[in-house]
């Protein structure tokens, strides 16, 4: 589509993406909100705090495990169908959170809550790369992620909101009826097969109608009723595929590496602002609001570049990610400048989200489910590490502002890597040229 064309008739992010990024707003609300209601919650359940934000760490552990896992576990359902099976889970596991009687029960629906939360987000980043035009796929991506982003700037100040006013459990409760409420909205939103709207992505009726062509059980339920969905192991076979090589396993690396980078030196501003630049510890919350805003204008912004440029955006992004953290560290006694390059800090590092679930979707064509199942474990694996990275600089007493440092050192391994990655891709891009010749013919 040229850039001369009506506006009308220019590729547009379908409006269902829209419905799935306000259901990982709740998700990614459920997710953080543990942090808001920490006292009232271990004061309830006679734990203490850090046994408490342990619930945080079990949520992230089962991402971890839980995105995959239940990908391969419904890898021949129907797409729609498993995403509402998901969201209904979710919603049931947090009516059980609001009534558990002991910390150990609660741990239980946090774990099983998030392995519901992986499921759906590998799934719903599949149903929006099928759905959406190849020249927008990057910003449909990355509205995803903006679902998450918004959840950190609204959703989990409002959880916080809801705990203590009425209760921790109270904010369980918020979750499990919004929750329950989106996946009606998916039921009656959302198509049972998954066409895109791009032509370029289906200009072969036969292959759009043939399900031992597809690797989409929401495919296999189209036409063609004669011919057989493909078996459990063909869509295993399939899917392991997109394992083999460097390719993925660099595109996961440069995914854990950002986020460790970012959650390194984020949760650790608090301190940051209050003991070394001097910050009221009653605007600290406001800051972390301004560093969400710049993460959702990165998102937004990011995900236009990454559909002119997928490499190009992520380089970039990473190199603004890591100056942005370097000019962090050298103002960090400065209170004014502290909060302005903290905002920098979102908008550079969030600006990469939409590229790195669009090169797992890029490198993994034909069968993208698990890889974009493995690649949402790989945010949560830098989730962890990030902030055990930040702890250990601390614990060997270089001080607060040591954890921008780590962050810088982990964004420029998240570049290293990202260096290699273009490496191969230029291999396997010279090798594959023939075949593509050969197959043109």
């Amino acid at each position: 589509m040229n850039a001369s064309a009506p506006p009308s008739l220019r590729p547009r992010v379908p409006a269902p993406v829209y419905l799935l990024a306000a259901v990982i707003f709740c998700l990614g609300t459920s997710e953080f909100m543990i942090a808001g209601i920490l006292e009232p919650l271990s004061a309830d359940l006679s734990v203490t705090i850090p046994q408490a934000g342990l619930l945080i760490t079990g949520f992230a552990v089962g991402m971890i495990v839980g995105a995959p896992a239940m990908t391969l576990l419904t890898l021949t359902l129907p797409r729609r169908a498993t995403m509402i099976v998901m969201i209904i889970g979710f919603s049931a596991l947090h009516i059980l959170a609001a009534l558990s009687p002991s910390y150990g029960l609660l741990m239980v629906s946090r774990v099983l809550s998030a392995f519901a939360c992986g499921g759906f987000w590998a799934v719903a980043a599949v149903h929006t790369s099928a759905i959406s035009p190849a020249a927008v796929q990057g910003r449909a991506l990355a509205s995803l992620v903006g679902g998450l982003t918004v959840a950190n700037l609204v959703g989990v100040p409002m959880g916080t909101w809801i705990g203590t006013q009425f209760g921790w459990r109270s904010t369980f409760w918020a979750v499990a009826v919004v929750t329950a409420l989106a996946a009606v909205l998916i039921a009656v939103a959302t198509r049972s097969s998954a066409q895109s709207a791009d032509p370029a992505k289906s200009t072969d009726p036969a292959k759009s109608t043939d399900p031992a062509k597809s690797t989409d059980p929401d495919e296999a339920e189209s036409p063609a009723p004669a011919e057989a969905a493909p078996s459990l192991r063909a869509l295993l076979r399939a899917e392991i595929a997109a394992f083999r090589g460097p390719r993925i396993w660099l595109a996961l690396g440069t995914t854990a590496l950002f986020q460790a980078s970012v959650f390194a030196s984020f949760s650790y501003f608090s301190p940051l602002l209050t003991q070394v630049a001097g910050l009221p510890a009653d605007l600290v919350p406001a800051v972390l609001a301004a560093f969400g805003v710049g993460a959702f204008v990165g998102v937004v912004v990011g995900g236009r570049l990454a559909d002119r440029n997928i490499f190009g955006n992520i380089v970039g992004s990473l190199t603004a990610l890591a100056l942005s953290l370097g000019a962090l560290w050298l103002v960090a006694d400065n209170a004014i400048l502290a909060v302005i390059m903290i905002v920098l800090v979102g908008a550079s590092g969030f600006s990469i989200a939409g590229a790195l679930n669009a090169r797992v979707f890029q490198i993994a064509t034909q069968a993208p489910t698990l890889a974009a199942s493995v690649n949402t474990s790989a945010f949560n694996v830098g989730n962890a590490v990030g902030p055990a990275v930040g702890a250990w600089v601390i614990a060997a007493g270089f001080g607060f502002p040591s954890t921008v440092i780590a962050a810088i050192v982990l964004a420029l391994a998240a570049l290293v890597v990202v260096a290699v990655a273009i490496g191969v891709e230029r291999k396997w891009a010279r090798r594959s040229e023939p075949i593509l010749a050969e197959a043109a013919c």
